[in-house]
């Protein structure tokens, strides 16, 4: 009998969206990486940008479900080289390693909250993790690059 899908085994669409909604809220509301961060443009997007959050929640939540082997294709919105595109979709954020890394905090914090087991739990940071130097890749590019 085949192993189950990591898609399978965080139980499907809804509750990785309900991962993905929690996550995202708490996201805003980190001090490192939210509202109230140091870094201008996260602090902009978290409070003048919050109607297209929804929008977020949703590509967001497309993509665990890619990633984690289920039935759903995330297509960037902003091509870059990768195949998932992350690098252009953040550049303008500059978000800077310890930001990445407070943001991941947030999302294993949201795994935590719905009781993911830790096999799971870990395989979705690895795969969040693997991308941390495309996320990350406008924090060293010159200002405006």
């Amino acid at each position: 009998m085949a192993e189950l899908s990591l898609y399978e085994r965080l139980g499907g669409v809804f509750a990785i969206a309900a991962v993905v909604d929690r996550f995202s809220d708490a996201v805003v509301q980190n001090p490192i990486a939210g509202q109230r961060s140091e870094n201008p443009e996260l602090r902009e997007w978290h409070t003048n940008n919050l109607v297209r959050l929804p929008g977020l929640k949703f590509m967001r939540t497309l993509w665990v479900c890619n990633v984690a082997g289920g039935p759903f294709e995330f297509s960037a919105t902003r091509p870059g080289r990768t195949v998932l595109g992350l690098e252009e979709a953040h550049r303008k954020l500059r978000i800077s390693p310890s930001e990445f890394d407070a943001v991941a905090a947030e999302l294993a914090g949201a795994l935590d909250s719905f009781s993911v087991p830790e096999r799971e739990k870990e395989e979705v940071l690895s795969a969040f993790a693997a991308h941390k130097d495309e996320v990350t890749e406008g924090y060293m590019a010159p200002a405006g690059g």
